[in-house]
C-alpha cells in the first residue's frame, strides 16, 4: 500500500505547518499550525481542511510555536478527538501558548467590534480561550528517542531539534517507509538550546527552509546587543524589543544578564519582561534542566534580570518610568499582544529604538519595520516611525543554509526525496537547488494542497 503526504500548509510561506500522512485508510497530521503574516494567509485559517477532523487518527507536534500548534483548538472544536502527541516540554509550553492565543483572538475580535474595523456584522475569534483549554485535554507525551504508536501499526519517535524547549524532529515509520520531519531546526551554537541531534536514516525528508539559502552573519550576539543598548541608553531612550515568548525572550534575558554581569551594561538599567506568556515560559527552563545549556543558577539569573509585568496595570505602569529602559514584550513579529501598546507610545521619538531579534514573516508589522517603513498601522491608524530600528543579525533561533546542509549530510544514507518546506518560494527554491547540486539528492518544493507519493 502506498503512503501519501499531503501538504496543507508550510508551503510557499513560513507559517501554517500541517502535513497529512495517509496510509491504508488511516491518517495522522504532523503539526497543526496557524497561518500568520499577510491577511490572505490568515484567512486560510478559516478554510475547512480537505479531510474531516474526526477522520484524523492522531496529531504529532514537533514543537509549541503557534505556526506549528496554534490551529489545534479549532481542529478539536471541529470534531478531532484523537491524541495529540508531543514531548513533555512541548506539552507544558502548549499549556501556556494555546490559551493565550485564544484570549488574544477574543480581545482582537472585541476590539474590532468596538471600533468597527471588521467588515462583518460581528467579528468572531477563530477560537476562544475555552476552546484552547479543552484541546489541551488531548495532549499525550512521549520522551525524546522513545518509540510510540500514534495509531495502530504506525511507529513514531521524537529526537531533539534544538530550536526551542521541547522542539523535536519526528521520524514516522509507516507502510515500510521511514518519513523524517525536521520541524524547525535550531542553530548548533544557540545561546540556550543544545544542538539538534543528527538525523536518522529515512526514505523521505520534509525539511524546513525558513532562511532558504541564506547564511547567518558571524557577529557575536552579545556584542551586537551591547552596542545597540548602549547607544539607546546614552541618549536616554527606550528600547522596545518584540520577542517570541518562547525562545527569543529567554535568550535576550540570558544575554542581558551576562552583559550586566561583565559590566557592558549598567546594573541600574531597567529591564521589563511584559508578557505573562513569556514569564511563564521562562519559569519552565528551571523545570526542564538538561534539555538546554543553562544550569539552575543561570536560570535564576535569567529570570532575575527583568522586572516582570504580569498584569495589564503593571504593563501600563512601565510608561510612567522615565529615563532609559528596555522593554521585552510579545509578540515577536508585532502581530498582536502588549508590544503594540509600547510601539504606539515609543515609535514616534527618535531617541527610542525598536530591536528586532528574529525572523519577520512577510505581511507582519515586524517585517514593515525591518524594511524601513515610514509608518506602522496599528488599531486603525498609522503611527510614524521615528525611532531607530535595529535588527540583530545574530539572534535567529533557526538554522541557516549551511547548518541545514550539515544536518542533512549527517544522515547515514541519502534519502530518496527531500521536500523543502516552511519558507517563501524563492528561499525554498534556492535551498532545493543547493541540495540537488551539493548532495545530489532529489529535492522538491511542494505546493499548498498537493499530494505526493512517498
Amino acid at each position: 500500500m502506498t503512503v501519501h503526504i499531503r501538504f496543507l500548509g508550510g508551503t510557499g510561506t513560513v507559517t501554517g505547518s500541517r502535513y497529512l500522512v495517509e496510509h491504508d485508510g488511516q491518517s495522522v497530521l504532523v503539526d497543526c499550525g496557524l497561518f500568520q503574516g499577510y491577511k490572505q494567509l490568515r484567512l486560510r485559517n478559516r478554510d475547512p481542511l480537505p479531510v474531516m477532523p474526526n477522520h484524523i487518527g492522531a496529531v504529532l507536534l514537533t514543537h509549541a510555536h503557534l505556526d506549528h500548534s496554534g490551529y489545534l483548538p479549532l481542529l478539536a472544536r471541529e470534531g478531532f478527538a484523537g491524541h495529540v502527541w508531543c514531548t513533555p516540554a512541548t506539552r507544558d509550553l502548549a499549556g501556556i501558548l494555546l490559551p493565550d492565543s485564544g484570549h488574544i483572538q477574543e480581545e482582537d475580535a472585541a476590539f474590532a467590534n468596538r471600533k468597527g474595523f471588521s467588515k462583518h456584522a460581528v467579528a468572531l475569534p477563530l477560537y476562544t480561550e475555552d476552546d484552547a483549554l479543552r484541546s489541551l485535554r488531548l495532549l499525550r507525551t512521549a520522551p525524546m528517542h522513545q518509540a510510540f504508536e500514534p495509531v495502530r501499526g504506525w511507529t513514531a519517535r521524537f529526537q531533539p531539534a534544538g530550536h526551542i524547549l521541547g522542539a523535536a524532529s519526528l521520524l514516522l515509520e509507516v507502510g515500510g517507509r521511514r518519513l523524517l520531519f525536521s520541524g524547525d531546526l535550531g542553530r548548533p551554537d544557540d545561546m540556550l538550546m543544545l544542538p539538534p541531534d543528527p538525523p536518522p536514516a529515512a526514505d523521505v525528508v520534509v525539511c524546513e527552509s525558513t532562511y532558504g539559502d541564506r547564511v547567518h552573519p558571524h557577529e557575536d550576539v552579545l556584542a551586537e546587543l551591547a552596542t545597540a543598548l548602549q547607544r539607546v541608553s546614552a541618549r536616554g531612550g527606550t528600547a522596545v524589543v518584540p520577542v517570541f515568548a518562547v525562545g527569543r525572550a529567554q535568550a535576550l534575558l540570558h544575554a542581558i544578564a551576562q552583559l550586566k554581569a561583565r559590566g557592558d551594561l549598567p546594573h541600574s538599567l531597567p529591564v521589563y519582561l511584559d508578557s505573562p506568556m513569556a514569564i511563564h515560559s521562562t519559569e519552565l527552563f528551571g523545570r526542564h534542566l538538561g534539555e538546554h545549556r543553562l544550569n539552575a543558577a543561570q536560570c535564576r539569573d535569567m529570570a532575575a534580570v527583568a522586572r516582570m509585568a504580569r498584569s495589564a496595570e503593571e504593563s501600563k505602569a512601565i510608561a510612567r518610568q522615565h529615563g532609559p529602559k528596555v522593554i521585552l514584550a510579545a509578540s515577536g513579529m508585532a502581530t498582536g499582544g502588549r508590544v503594540l501598546h509600547h510601539l504606539a507610545l515609543y515609535l514616534g521619538d527618535h531617541r527610542n529604538m525598536v530591536l528586532l531579534t528574529g525572523y519577520q514573516a512577510p505581511g507582519t508589522r515586524g517585517a514593515t519595520l525591518a524594511s524601513g517603513g515610514a509608518s506602522l498601522r496599528m488599531h486603525g491608524q498609522d503611527i510614524p516611525v521615528r525611532a531607530e530600528v535595529v535588527q540583530l543579525s545574530s539572534a535567529s533561533a533557526h538554522a541557516d543554509a549551511n547548518q541545514l546542509m550539515n544536518w542533512l549530510r549527517a544522515m547515514p544514507k541519502p534519502p530518496h526525496r527531500v521536500f523543502v518546506t516552511h519558507g517563501d518560494p524563492g528561499a525554498s527554491d534556492a535551498l532545493r537547488q543547493r541540495i540537488e547540486r551539493e548532495l545530489r539528492w532529489h529535492a522538491m518544493v511542494p505546493e499548498h494542497g498537493s499530494t505526493w507519493l512517498a
